[in-house]
């Protein structure tokens, strides 16, 4: 799909909070990451904002990389790091055995799943969404943006369920619940 689709049919799954949004200085975050974020999640912000899916899966808000000490509690920074440190010592689907990616945490479900980015290559909007699923401590990988993950995710167009619980597998109508 497209971006523009997945973004289409992701508001028909899911309605956009009327007071819904979040302002980001998109430049500023780039710069301390060093690189642009995806344009979905861009997108995904401007149109959702920060949030909860179903109440069940958190979509933080994009937040300049600073050191450990600094961050935000329970925000993308401290997630990146817990994601690095799960990376080094859990399981592994057979085509990321051997892989080194740069990971970056967009969301965590409620069953401690974590939803990453792997920003190794140049283009954000190529970037695959790695998912590590607590249950199974097991990490896997999605040949798509975050925005085509949440639809295939609701629709069950995915092999299986990536997450450890099934509040948004295979599900027709889901609510969204915007907090900043």
């Amino acid at each position: 799909m497209s971006e523009l689709s997945d973004l289409d049919a992701l508001r028909r799954l899911m309605p956009p909070p009327t007071d819904g949004g979040t302002t980001v200085d998109w430049d500023a975050v780039a710069a301390s990451w060093g690189k642009p974020f995806p344009p979905d999640y861009q997108h995904f912000m401007e149109v959702y904002g920060a949030g909860a899916v179903q109440n069940y899966l958190s979509i933080g808000r994009p937040e300049p990389k600073v050191p450990l000490g600094r961050a935000p509690r329970d925000g993308m920074v401290i997630e990146t790091a817990n994601a690095e440190a799960d990376w080094e010592t859990e399981g592994k689907t057979p085509e990321l055995e051997d892989t080194s990616p740069a990971l970056i945490v967009w969301g965590v479900a409620a069953t401690a799943d974590m939803l990453c980015w792997d920003a190794s290559g140049d283009d954000p909007a190529k970037w695959p969404v790695l998912v590590y699923q607590r249950n199974d401590s097991l990490w896997s990988r999605y040949d798509c943006g975050m925005v085509e993950f949440l639809v295939r995710n609701f629709r069950a167009d995915l092999p299986e369920n990536p997450l450890g619980g099934t509040f948004l597998w295979d599900v027709s109508a889901v609510t969204f619940q915007p907090r900043d």
